[in-house]
């Protein structure tokens, strides 16, 4: 089982991470949300639990909850620049359908 970032992705969290001054990493999961049902969480982690999965990816640390790691399994996230528009990007090979406006999916 495994949560992966990009280069480009792991660049964008540090740079998060330093203007923030604080966080050992990135936690990334999933909650209940949406018209496909579920949606996926970023959030500066400040603490890792006991429970939590901790994966690294080029010096970054991306931490997952055991519930949340069923439906992210093999997901890499990537940073992407289209136009004006900037963001983080999920492939993940788990989403069977997503919804027209891009904020949910279902697996």
């Amino acid at each position: 089982m495994a949560v992966t970032l990009t280069e480009t992705a792991a660049q964008r969290v540090r740079n998060f991470l330093d203007k923030r001054g604080s966080g050992v990493g990135l936690r990334l999961g999933v909650r209940t949300s949406g018209c496909s049902g579920m949606a996926y969480v970023l959030e500066f982690v400040d603490a890792i639990e006991d429970t939590d999965e901790v994966f690294e990816a080029h010096g970054v640390k991306v931490v997952v909850d055991p519930k949340s790691l069923v439906y992210l399994d093999g997901t890499e996230l990537d940073f992407t620049r289209e136009g004006l528009n900037e963001g983080f990007k999920f492939n993940n090979p788990n989403v069977k359908d997503e919804c027209g406006c891009g904020e949910s999916f279902n697996v």
